[in-house]
């Protein structure tokens, strides 16, 4: 492979409303920016990479202390950074690109920030455009047609299989209409992720996410779907500070009948917390709080059974190296949505695409709500390079891939001339 030297970089963002205020970490984000970063190599190759930026999932206490703008702003600053650092690190995989440039990103974003101890989960976001454009520039130096030739070799084995169907994710926030809810699963959404860890004390979260669990159990319980009953999945994003909490909510899933139901558990504690979780007795899956390969086999040692993969939150090179290690463990993996544009859904569909099928639905799984969230998806849908084709709808709750998904590699690599344009409007 050819050593890349990055020559030029530039950025702009297009600030996306939601149709409504979007839950989670214990607080509401009202909008995403779509962070675009064009880098251009010393050979004269250019490439654009795609990110949505999430401050409240990279750090809901710096979310929390500035105005919503002001920590976006924050965030494409450093996007902005390391698109000037990068230029002075040669690379030739963009693994091997993270490698030396995020611990000079790490440095630069307690200066940018304001805040020495910013989590990490921040910078990582803040690295997903940058991460993708290496990619395609990766891609375009050797001559590079799929995805799947993308892929270094050490890690292909991890990402070999070839599902046919990728179960969806029905995501639900704290206020979402349980309607709403009802009318997917009629639509044919047999997963269902429902937002815990919802705002307040502890008991108030407490008793805000039983109720929740009731309304919804209640109203789709008696419903079927093409794949069979609904399951549950749950996502705290790190809200619960102790065992004995998430074990009153488990219990109170026992008591109306909905514990059998739930699929897995996503990130219920806190980063802190590093008690063995092998007595909860339910399938508990990481998140926010692996961001290396020695995080994700301190939280597998801690009696977690299953690895979520975060590649349009903290980067796909990230990804990779986490999908390699739990292939070689045995460890499911599944992906995990950030409310990303519909490109960007594509990008983590090529990584769910080869996942080994979940335990309990014989196929991958990935989350994706954009379509639930955004005020101008069906506009958003018209910038993708493959828009129209049949796997980028879901249907029944699942996205059909046939070979034309794998040809293209999900549009990817296509140009994309929404995107270009924005930098013509600086």
């Amino acid at each position: 492979m050819l050593s890349i030297q990055v020559q030029h970089t530039a950025a702009v963002a297009e600030r996306e409303p939601l149709i409504r205020p979007f839950g989670f970490k214990g607080n509401y984000l009202t909008e995403l920016w779509q962070a675009v970063s064009r880098i251009t190599s010393a050979n004269g190759h250019s490439a654009i990479g795609l990110a949505t930026q999430s401050v409240l999932y990279g750090d809901a206490d710096f979310f929390a202390a500035h105005p919503e703008q002001d920590g976006n702003e924050k965030m494409f600053a450093l996007t902005r950074e390391a698109l000037s650092l990068m230029k002075q690190i040669p690379f030739t995989t963009p693994l091997d690109l993270q490698e030396q440039l995020l611990p000079r990103v790490v440095a630069a974003a307690g200066d940018i920030t304001g805040k020495p101890d910013i989590h990490i989960n921040f910078v990582l976001n803040s690295l997903v455009s940058v991460d993708n454009a290496a990619w395609l520039l990766y891609a375009r130096e050797n001559g590079l047609r799929s995805f799947d030739e993308m892929i270094p070799a050490a890690y292909r084995q991890a990402l070999s299989h070839r599902n046919n169907q990728i179960a969806v994710m029905f995501q639900v926030s704290y206020n979402m209409p349980v309607e709403d809810v009802v009318n997917a699963v009629k639509a044919g959404y047999f997963v269902i992720k429902i937002k815990t860890g919802a705002p307040g004390t502890q008991e108030e979260m407490l008793a805000f996410d039983s109720a929740r669990l009731t309304e919804i159990h209640e109203a789709v319980k008696d419903l079927h779907t093409p794949h069979g009953p609904v399951r549950f999945t749950m996502d705290a994003n790190g809200r619960y500070e102790t065992k004995d909490t998430l074990l009153r909510y488990l219990d109170h899933a026992r008591r109306i009948g909905a514990f059998d139901r739930i699929l897995l558990y996503e990130e219920p504690f806190r980063e802190e917390f590093t008690q063995p979780v092998h007595d909860i007795g339910l399938r508990l899956a990481v998140d926010e709080s692996v961001h290396s390969e020695a995080d994700a086999l301190q939280r597998l040692e801690q009696g977690y059974t299953a690895l979520v993969l975060k590649g349009i939150a903290k980067t796909l090179s990230l990804s990779m190296r986490i999908a390699k290690l739990a292939a070689e463990r045995g460890v499911p993996c599944m992906c995990s949505d950030l409310t990303v544009n519909p490109v960007l859904v594509d990008w983590h569909k090529n990584l769910a695409a080869r996942l080994s099928p979940f335990p309990g639905i014989g196929m991958g799984m990935m989350e994706t709500n954009g379509d639930m969230n955004y005020t101008r998806w069906a506009e958003m849908k018209q910038w993708h390079p493959a828009a129209g084709s049949s796997w980028t709808e879901a249907e029944q709750g699942v996205f059909n891939l046939d070979a034309d998904f794998y040809v293209q590699s999900g549009g990817i690599l296509a140009p994309l001339p929404h995107y270009e344009e924005l930098f013509k409007q600086t």
